[in-house]
């Protein structure tokens, strides 16, 4: 278990934009994600691709609500949403998780883009959001890790357009911006967490290795900041906290027997994710 987040890892979020938390998740809790993840039938079909305008392909699983089994349980559960929380300074709710699957040698590349560049026109009036990802095998140069602009969270919303199938920001800008701020490539531990803010830039280059990169990524919204208008993501909805140990209990028992809560999509409250594949 995890401590709560101290000042200094704060000011580091506020200065930076993003706080790498090594170790979040442990051995045994990773490999139950990993293994489901790799398993899920339901989440390999729900997946789809965006073209990265290299010549490769995203491919990735999107839903709305958390849900009951194994992925509910890592984005309910306090490490989370806790840490999100003080990110915030507001209650958090769950907005949307995905798992992107950089699968070896043929997982396509990220353009460069800011979370708040796509969701602004969701009616979110500011960019008071975090993204928790979560590294579900380890993520390493050679297999596309992230890679991040430190402090370029303070430059507002940059103008997106376009590149392939992905909205990407505006690449002039983004020059410019990297002639004055730090790359950081964000390698990244199985169970290691980055925390990052909506308008930080960020990207990844194409995986040509040999090794999977999959990660899961919980993003939150503050309740303060609830969308003015409906759209393909939820407005505010409170989440159900877990207790930490929750993962371990859910993910054992996903394993035990085929239960409806070990189902990728709960189809009375997930049925609008469907539809995102087509956003």
């Amino acid at each position: 278990m995890s401590a709560p987040i101290s000042l200094l890892d704060r000011e580091q979020y506020q200065r930076d934009g993003f706080l790498l938390r090594k170790s979040l998740f442990d051995a045994q809790e990773i490999d139950l994600l990993r293994r489901s993840a790799r398993e899920d039938k339901q989440l390999d079909d729900h997946a789809f691709g965006r073209a990265d305008g290299e010549g490769g392909t995203v491919r990735l699983s999107l839903w709305n609500h958390p849900g009951q089994g194994i992925y509910g349980a890592f984005a309910r559960c306090h490490r989370m949403v806790d840490t999100a929380e003080q990110l915030l300074d507001d209650e958090p709710y769950h907005y949307h998780s995905k798992m992107i699957m950089k699968d070896a040698r043929v997982g396509g590349a990220w353009a460069w883009h800011q979370d708040y560049g796509y969701w602004y026109a969701n009616g979110v009036l500011t960019p008071n959001l975090v993204s928790a990802f979560i590294a579900v095998d380890p993520a390493t140069r050679e297999n596309g890790c992230l890679q991040v602009i430190r402090g370029s969270h303070h430059c507002g919303r940059v103008h997106h357009q376009l590149t392939g199938d992905q909205a990407g920001a505006d690449v002039e800008r983004v020059g410019e911006i990297l002639k004055r701020m730090e790359l950081i490539y964000v390698e990244m531990d199985p169970g290691d967490v980055l925390f990052f803010h909506s308008n930080l830039l960020h990207r990844s280059d194409q995986n040509k290795s040999a090794d999977p990169r999959w990660s899961m990524i919980c993003c939150y919204n503050a309740k303060s900041n609830d969308p003015y208008k409906d759209s393909h993501h939820p407005r505010y909805t409170p989440i159900d906290r877990l207790q930490d140990s929750a993962i371990k209990q859910i993910g054992i028992k996903r394993f035990d027997a085929d239960t409806a809560e070990a189902a990728f999509l709960d189809p009375n409250h997930d049925a609008s994710a469907k539809s995102l594949r087509d956003e």
